[in-house]
């Protein structure tokens, strides 16, 4: 690699008067500063950094510019143990760099020296960016595949996600303008149901969804076919009413309904079968506040199964228990199984299917129900015209035994579609932006909890 970016810099430099010694066994011949490069890398090539470091350093010291010069210095100083120096001669080319061939050549060595340091965080940002400037798709391809490596053996990891969405139902009110009273008092005053006008808070109100996820792991034991890690993710999200919704529901402002949460846990990873089937078991505590007071405090236990059928299939099964102790809401137990197959077609698109069920108890009997998921996702193999497409629906049944406002209960059937649009021809430091459509749909027995819900969102997604 460094003997191409030689060329380029010398073709750039032209012919040098000054003229440098090299030493030969007993003879002294006399190198120009082109061939002193040339000799320097082919140094590097046999294995003898301290040689190529030597005629790298008489280079910089005539010209302190001399960026192929603090390229070879830098992987030198790297080969030989010596990460600080090695760092600061890629960072001094990185600083010289005017090409995305010498951008891509400085930022690699950086990251190289940095992982060899331990600091595989702050290489995995080098990493992309010798990907965003890397001249050639081959070269790309390269600088992702040392990202991924990397990432694999770095004990910290972090995701972010941002939210900016365009919705039509910040706060999950009815599609509906009436619903039904308490049926056990308007019975007992009235001998049959009583329908009354909801109020503009109780109805859909549109406006601007804003937020942001972070979830970070730290991985402190990992031998051949276990790891374990603590993790943690906090969410926020905040709304901004539309002058619709604020001539609907005067009063009413957007922090009214923000929602967020903050949870740390512990995560155990096994792999069994010879690598074929990977089991998972988590356990984490968290706090949830919605308009600015605490919700519910929860414990989640949960485990999970990856195994492998085919080369091209394989099936996750999960369970989890959830705990939660409400100030805001009711206290209530969920237990949850669940299911799927994802399997990649003989085209290359990616089929997934899914089936769940729930399960929740609670002290207050209006809050206990039963629920049945279905799921599908399809990921077609081919992007259009540079954007890559996905696609999901899932289908849910929640039945509730008891209800204030119907005496026969409440079931809700709803429908959850979504498609992703990922931008993949517009790349910024190997992150691509997206737009995601939602559609939520809920059919109730109870008008209150009829529900329409469009949500038009932007973000970013990460190529690698």
């Amino acid at each position: 690699m460094l003997a191409p970016l030689a060329a380029w810099r010398a073709a750039g430099l032209g012919l040098i008067a000054c003229a440098l010694p090299l030493s030969v066994g007993q003879a002294q011949v006399v190198l120009g500063p082109d061939q002193l490069r040339i000799a320097a890398t082919q140094e590097l090539r046999v294995g003898a950094p301290d040689r190529a470091l030597r005629y790298a350093k008489a280079l910089t010291e005539r010209d302190a510019t001399d960026l192929t010069a603090w390229l070879v210095q830098g992987r030198a100083h790297r080969t030989m143990g010596d990460y600080t120096a090695a760092r600061k001669a890629a960072r001094t080319a990185w600083s010289l760099a005017d090409t995305d061939e010498e951008r891509y050549a400085s930022a690699l060595i950086m990251a190289q020296a940095l992982s060899s340091d331990g600091r595989r965080t702050a290489a995995q940002l080098w990493l992309r960016r010798a990907g965003h400037h890397a001249p050639t798709p081959e070269l790309e391809a390269r600088a992702k595949d040392h990202f991924r490596y990397v990432q694999s053996r770095n004990p910290w990891r972090t995701d972010f996600t941002f939210t900016f969405a365009p919705t039509s139902n910040v706060n999950n009110g009815s599609s509906k303008d009436r619903s039904r009273l308490n049926y056990q008092i308007t019975d007992l005053l009235f001998g049959t149901p009583v329908e009354y006008q909801l109020s503009g808070a109780s109805q859909a109100l549109s406006g601007l969804e804003l937020g942001a996820t972070v979830n970070t792991r730290y991985r402190f034991r990992e031998s051949a076919s276990s790891a374990d890690e603590i993790f943690a993710k906090a969410s926020y999200r905040t709304f901004v009413l539309s002058d619709s919704a604020r001539r609907d529901a005067p009063g009413v402002s957007g922090s009214d309904f923000a929602y967020g949460t903050l949870e740390f846990g512990w995560r155990h990873l096994q792999m069994v079968q010879g690598g074929k089937a990977e089991h998972r078991y988590e356990i984490s505590a968290g706090q949830s506040w919605y308009g600015g007071d605490r919700y519910a405090s929860y414990a989640i236990f949960g485990a999970s199964r990856t195994v492998a059928l085919t080369p091209r299939s394989q099936l996750v099964m999960s369970a989890q228990l959830r705990e939660e102790v409400g100030q805001n809401t009711f206290d209530r137990r969920t237990f949850n199984i669940e299911a799927g197959v994802s399997r990649r077609l003989d085209s290359g698109a990616q089929l997934s299917l899914s089936t769940g069920v729930a399960t929740t108890a609670s002290p207050r009997d209006e809050a206990e129900y039963d629920e049945l998921r279905l799921r599908a996702s399809y990921r077609p193999k081919s992007d259009i015209m540079g954007v890559q497409m996905q696609y999901g629906l899932t289908a849910r049944w929640r039945d509730y035994d008891v209800s204030r406002h119907d005496a026969s209960g409440r079931t809700d059937m709803s429908l959850f579609a979504d498609a992703t649009a990922t931008f993949k021809d517009i790349d910024y430091y190997g992150f691509n932006p997206a737009v995601t459509v939602r559609g939520n749909f809920t059919d109730s027995n109870i008008n209150l909890f009829d529900l329409e819900q469009v949500t038009v969102g932007l973000g970013i997604r990460s190529e690698f």
